[in-house]
């Protein structure tokens, strides 16, 4: 596993080779840190002390990310089904120790990314875990930071990766923005901040840029909801540590919407 590829602090990316700007970190999306631009490498976060975490998050959903945080804080998780685990979203940190616990919670079959700013180490992900396969939606493509054989395209709205497991390209934050929806048990929404998981868990939001605060077109939320719809479920798992809906998932993403399109189409 090569340690010392380049990762941007601020967003936690990891970059194939040595370079001086991180088009990700420009976007207007997200910023470049106010002390400039800065690297680190997977050997420089362990020098620093930062360590795996593994926690519950839920019924079947393990909570996978890294103390002290890094980047913007977000953790992954990892979905236990009978045909194999899949990790949804991803963290920058990656050593030995975590890699074996993630091992003993079961073999891993793919991983699906939200976006951009949640692409971490992907790469080592995939190849410590026998080079599954990372889902990325097509419209995204121009942002992978590390092109490799593991990265799956896929184009259109809908694109199921198991019998239970099936990526919606809501299209919010980013035009390849996703979301994967669980039918099993009463029915989970992974959403990273596609759909934002709110300090009030009993709602969700929708932006365009969280750190600059631009919001969502009126237009690509509604689209989102409409995506959603025929699904249900009951929990909706945000990106970061206890961002939980915990009942009335699918409700909750309804009012929402209706809510944030009252305050943005409001004349």
């Amino acid at each position: 596993m090569p340690s010392d590829l380049p990762i941007c602090r601020t967003c936690g990316v990891q970059y194939g080779e040595p370079r001086t700007d991180c088009p990700i970190c420009e976007d207007e999306r997200q910023y470049v840190g106010w002390n400039g631009q800065q690297w680190t490498t997977l050997d420089g976060l362990a020098d620093e002390g930062h360590r795996g975490r593994v926690a519950d998050e839920g019924p079947g959903v393990v909570g996978i990310g890294t103390a002290p945080p890094t980047a913007i804080g977000q953790r992954a998780l990892l979905i236990r089904t009978p045909a194999g685990n899949v990790m949804w979203d991803m963290v920058s940190y990656l050593d030995d120790q975590l890699i074996a616990a993630v091992r003993e919670l079961g073999e891993m079959t793919a991983i699906a990314i939200s976006h951009p700013h949640f692409y971490g180490s992907m790469i080592e992900w995939s190849r410590a875990f026998g080079d599954v396969p990372i889902y990325i939606h097509a419209a995204d493509r121009q942002w992978v930071a590390r092109p490799d054989d593991a990265v799956v395209l896929w184009e259109g709205d809908t694109h199921q990766i198991a019998d239970d497991l099936t990526l919606i390209n809501a299209g919010v934050h980013f035009a390849g923005g996703q979301v994967l929806h669980w039918s099993g048990g009463d029915g989970a929404l992974f959403s990273g901040d596609i759909v934002q998981v709110v300090q009030d868990r009993r709602w969700v939001s929708f932006m365009y840029s969280y750190p600059n605060y631009i919001p969502e077109r009126p237009h690509t939320v509604r689209r989102a909801l409409s995506l959603l719809e025929p699904y249900t479920f009951n929990r909706v798992y945000g990106g970061w540590w206890n961002r939980v809906v915990h009942t009335d998932g699918a409700a909750a993403v309804r009012r929402s919407a209706e809510r944030y399109l009252g305050f943005v189409e409001e004349s």
